[in-house]
């Protein structure tokens, strides 16, 4: 007889995103083009490669310490300082199992049962349920492309009614899935509101390197006065093609660190260390390869940006400034979803796409197309995508 309570309600109450089982029809047919993973095509440098192959065969094979490896932690700290302008000792740092898992010890450490996160919407499709799962209060807060897709300050203000509540804010810059890259003055805006309402500073830098027609990213924790009111969160799944090796970081007041550190013994441990030393080896190696990406990127982007324009009059969209993506808005909302739509182009382009659902409750009526594919397979699959869409008119 099965069990009458199985499953938890919080599990239960996670939101279904039709993400998942789109990959998992991609990988199985052959026939099907994917526009939308968020993974890049690129391998990791050769030197990379041989760090972990040294690591392993060297015996590198046990755990490492829940807060990483000292080589590791020494050549973030360097990082942090030297691209980001952020002052953060080894001490003040922790080594997470991407950032994804940054995000979830982050909340662990900061929210308690009821307390409020505000989060940009639409945005990675990690924030809401994780605070959800931590029984947190996820607010919602619409970003829109005349803004160029950031967190509205003024709007921002309206939402911290209860200061005593609300815990944190999440910034994602450059952002999935909008490709928002935000301004100085907006993290200034949002610097204030911060100070002035005791928030925290979740910032996910993931797409840092990924900056196009002279946008530059800016770190939240450089600015003056954020330096013990900001945890930072970074990976080398996108900067250096590591995403399947699981590194990232983060850094942070002291004591959320702390927190950090003594929760990660009890969820995953410690990062893989074989994979910590090819993360050395890739921070402190040479960075070519990184800039010949991103140009390699650049030019994907223009590519793309330019396609959808000519697509159809039923889509639009941004030009993005950051990360991998073209947030695409569609005429077509009276009579599909954005879930339906992607499903329909599955089906009949046999493309891969991302419903704007998938991102926040303000994403729908847009689907994510990824660029961080090989340039024939963005070809070929706009190219199916214009013959699908013609149909649909």
């Amino acid at each position: 007889m099965a069990l009458k309570h199985l499953i938890s309600e919080r599990s239960a109450e996670l939101p279904d995103i039709e993400l998942g089982g789109m990959l998992s029809i991609a990988v199985r047919d052959h026939k099907v083009i994917s526009l939308g993973p968020g993974e890049p095509d690129f391998k990791p440098p050769p030197h990379v490669i041989k760090a972990a192959q040294t690591a392993l065969a060297k015996g590198f094979t046990h755990y490492s310490p829940g807060e990483g490896r000292v080589e590791l932690l020494e050549a973030v700290s360097r990082k942090l300082k030297r691209e980001n302008s952020i002052a953060a000792s080894p001490e003040n740092i922790m080594i997470t199992n991407g950032s994804t898992e940054g995000i979830l010890l982050g909340l662990m450490a900061t929210i308690d049962p009821g307390e409020a996160v505000l989060v940009p919407d639409p945005s990675f499709v990690a924030y809401i349920p994780t605070v959800e799962l931590l029984n947190g209060t996820a607010i919602s807060l619409p970003v829109i492309p005349d803004n160029d897709w950031q967190l509205i300050p003024e709007l921002v203000k309206k939402q911290v009614k209860e200061p005593k509540r609300t815990r944190a804010i999440i910034i994602n810059t450059p952002a999935n899935p909008t490709g928002a890259v935000y301004s100085k003055k907006t993290l200034e805006a949002l610097a204030d509101i911060a100070i002035e309402n005791d928030l925290l500073i979740i910032s996910d830098e993931a797409y840092e390197k990924f900056v196009y027609a002279g946008a530059k990213h800016i770190s939240p924790a450089s600015l003056n006065g954020l330096a013990d009111r900001v945890l930072t969160l970074q990976t080398a799944s996108k900067t250096y093609g590591m995403a399947g090796f699981r590194v990232g970081w983060a850094a942070g007041p002291p004591k959320l660190i702390a927190a950090m550190r003594k929760l990660h013994l009890y969820t995953s441990l410690a990062a893989g260390t074989s994979n910590q030393l090819a993360a050395v080896a890739a921070l402190n190696g040479p960075q070519s390869s990184v800039k010949k990406v991103v140009r390699e990127f650049d030019r994907r982007r223009k590519y793309m940006y330019r396609r959808i324009c000519q697509l159809s009059s039923d889509f639009t969209c941004r030009e993005p400034k950051g990360a991998f993506y073209i947030f695409a808005k569609f005429a077509l909302a009276k009579r599909w979803t954005s879930a339906k739509l992607a499903e329909h182009l599955l089906k009949t382009a046999h493309v891969v796409t991302v419903p704007g659902s998938d991102f926040g409750r303000y994403g729908e009526g847009y689907i994510r197309l990824s660029y961080a594919t090989a340039m024939p397979h963005i070809e070929e699959g706009l190219d199916r995508l214009e013959t699908a869409i013609k149909k649909l008119r």
